[in-house]
This record gives C-alpha cells, sequence and structure tokens, in this order.
C-alpha cells in the first residue's frame, strides 16, 4: 500500500491546531489594504476555527501534518 501524501497546496492554507482542530486564513489580507479600515485590517488578521463539516474533507488531504 503506497503511503499517504499530503496535498501540497494545503500545506501553506491551514494549520492543525495542537488538540487536532483546523484553521484557516482569511481572504482579502494580501493587496489592496490602504483602503481599508485598521479595524477590517486587525478583524481580517484572525484565523478562524474551520467547521466541522469541512474538516473531514480537509483531513484526508493534510494526513500527514501533524
Amino acid at each position: 500500500m503506497p503511503k499517504m501524501k499530503t496535498h501540497s497546496s494545503l500545506k501553506g492554507r491551514f494549520k492543525i491546531t495542537g488538540t487536532g482542530k483546523v484553521t484557516r486564513f482569511k481572504a482579502y489580507k494580501n493587496h489592496l489594504l490602504s483602503h481599508k479600515s485598521k479595524r477590517a485590517k486587525r478583524v481580517l488578521g484572525s484565523n478562524p476555527v474551520m467547521a466541522p463539516g469541512d474538516v473531514r474533507r480537509l483531513k484526508q488531504g493534510l494526513a500527514n501534518i501533524k
């Protein structure tokens, strides 16, 4: 049986916390930041936890990331 490989594009987009939850990054934080308010940029900087229904599918792609 071949080894399970981690999906390369998922490595940079998601992180698994110590308790096994999956965090994601928010969109709209990469460029065109000069017209966004300080509050908007601060809120976009947080990394929310993924919904349970999406986590099941993601953990297959993130198989080898601890």
